[in-house]
């Protein structure tokens, strides 16, 4: 039985990360830590775990096997940092850390702990992105020429246990990127994913176009970041990530090739959709992706513990997801010095 360590007991540990742990049967929920001592009590209570009164606490528990790190972008490196070096497994939410520099270094500390460390890609995980890369794969639209792939929707403000316009993710001490952190690094690891293909220049715009806190000031960080990709093969596309989408949540990726379109997660019915040159058309219905509304099951903690049970490198590893952390400080530079720019060597 594989003993669990959760640091940070927030919305995506109470949604995701205990529920789908307490649902596995080869893992237990040992420890909780959050800097809300009362908060990691409920957690502790209801999963029958101990509280630590510190996450050094909870690494120097010989005892844990892996934890989840599930706090605020700021802290990621740090704390993922010190648990591998105290030789813990470690599974960590996006965005992976705030500078390339610290997730260089914590794929590099993983490695010379000779630990796993997993970073929280979870679309790469949804069924219908999983079958829609074997039809690329399988040559069904052909050679991708374009694409298009969006996340948005109306906001963190209830994505937190302390709802409302002061989230901590409109914090720039805390959080650093706003969407870009938030969606965006989700769709740009995707698009590589599905396309099996790197990107290599970006130009970017991240901009705050309408959030405030309660006071009326404008958040600390960008709630809308576009950006054109170009990838290594000739493929060019655009992302979009929103927080100002004040209607239906989109997380769309539609994908143009030279022998038809494919469209994932872009019909209420349908999770794929491909229209052929031909005029023929495929309907796949496969699933419908989880909404901010209405969590599913990610697949994220099965996959991780499957990893450690096996003791087999995760498919989403920290250096699997290096190029896509990549991309998104890139976009931060070109939305600041207006101009492309060129992805380092990967």
């Amino acid at each position: 039985m594989i003993k669990v360590g959760i640091i940070g007991c927030g919305k995506i540990a109470q949604v995701r990360h205990l529920p789908e742990y307490a649902d596995n049967p080869y893992c237990e929920i040992a420890a909780v830590f959050d800097v809300n001592g009362e908060r990691a009590k409920e957690m502790a209570e209801k999963y029958n775990a101990r509280v630590y009164d510190s996450y050094e606490e909870l690494l120097n528990d010989s005892a844990i096997d892996a934890v989840s790190i599930c706090t605020s972008n700021i802290v990621h490196a740090s704390i993922t940092i010190a648990a591998l070096n105290a030789k813990k497994h470690v599974l960590c939410e996006k965005p992976m850390a705030v500078t390339l520099e610290d997730c260089e270094k914590m794929v590099a500390v993983s490695k010379k702990n000779n630990r796993f460390l997993m970073i929280g890609q979870n679309q790469r995980l949804a069924r219908a992105h999983v079958y829609a890369k074997r039809l690329l794969q399988n040559n069904e639209i052909g050679k991708v020429i374009r694409f298009h792939t969006e996340f948005s929707h109306a906001g963190p403000e209830t994505w937190s246990v302390d709802p409302g316009s002061d989230v901590w993710f409109f914090n720039k001490q805390t959080a650093v990127m706003g969407a870009m952190a938030d969606l965006g690094i989700h769709k740009t690891d995707l698009i590589q994913f599905l396309l099996n293909d790197y990107i290599t220049k970006v130009t970017a715009q991240m901009t705050t176009l309408d959030k405030c806190y309660s006071n009326g000031d404008r958040i600390g960080v960008d709630d809308n970041s576009i950006c054109i990709y170009e990838m290594s093969k000739g493929c060019i596309g655009t992302m979009t990530a929103s927080w100002t989408n004040y209607g239906k949540e989109n997380n769309a990726t539609i994908l143009y090739g030279t022998e038809g379109v494919m469209k994932i997660y872009d019909d209420p019915e349908y999770s794929i959709i491909v229209e052929k040159k031909n005029g023929e058309k495929i309907l796949y219905d496969i699933d419908q992706i989880q909404t901010n509304d209405n969590q599913t099951k990610s697949g994220v903690i099965d996959a991780w513990i499957d990893s450690i049970r096996n003791n087999i490198q995760p498919d989403i590893s920290g250096e699997s997801v290096l190029n896509s952390m990549r991309v998104v400080f890139a976009a931060m530079e070109s939305a600041e010095k207006g101009k492309t720019i060129e992805i380092g060597e990967s």
